[in-house]
């Protein structure tokens, strides 16, 4: 097992108090972000239902207009003409609906993959137990870690697979690096469920 000096541990746990912090706030953004996508959809049906409504009342005045035009004489050879420009704009608002569609789309797609990790059983590979809640190894750039409370100890895992035998594949890369205790666990709404075979 690799060797720590106490001034390294000690960094280390300042490190993990940090990105503690941080990985709470970032669950506060996801539940405000999920929030706002809530209203945003529901601003975006009430404007796509007014949008329908709109387009229908124009098609109905437009075809109105058609059929009283055909009963209307030309008077001293002038004709009615609908204004082209409202088609335009509506033309225009609709792009710009279906593009900022789009975009809530790609946003929903990043929370339902969150979603998917906390409720599905996934696998990730222990590498180290504390005691104490005073330590956290994750940075900004780790972002597929586990910090996870298993009684009395706080356990820190890396990588989060789908199937078992990534992370064993992972555990064997961990072992060739030094980390001899490493180990396969599965885990589930961010518990612990069992310590996995490494065969």
């Amino acid at each position: 097992m690799p060797f720590i000096e106490e001034n390294d541990l000690l960094d280390l746990h300042k490190d993990i108090d940090k990105a503690q912090i941080l990985n709470e706030r970032l669950l506060d953004q996801i539940k405000y972000k999920n929030k706002e996508l809530r209203s945003s959809k529901i601003q975006r049906n009430v404007l796509a239902g007014f949008t329908g409504i709109f387009l229908l009342s124009v098609l109905a005045l437009y075809s109105f207009n058609a059929g009283a035009r055909s009963n209307v004489k030309e008077d001293n050879g002038k004709l009615l003409v609908m204004s082209l420009d409202s088609l335009k704009v509506i033309e225009a608002r609709l792009n710009n609906l279906k593009m900022k569609n789009e975009e809530l789309s790609t946003v929903k797609e990043f929370y339902l993959a969150k979603e998917f990790l906390d409720k599905e059983k996934i696998y990730s590979v222990q590498i180290k137990s504390f005691i104490d809640n005073n330590v956290t190894l994750t940075s900004n750039a780790l972002n597929n870690t586990l910090f996870v409370k298993t009684n009395p100890f706080y356990s820190y895992s890396l990588g989060n697979f789908e199937t078992i035998e990534e992370a064993r594949s992972f555990r064997y890369q961990l072992v060739k690096m030094g980390f001899n205790d490493a180990f396969v666990a599965s885990y589930q709404n961010g518990k612990r469920l069992k310590i996995e075979d490494p065969n």
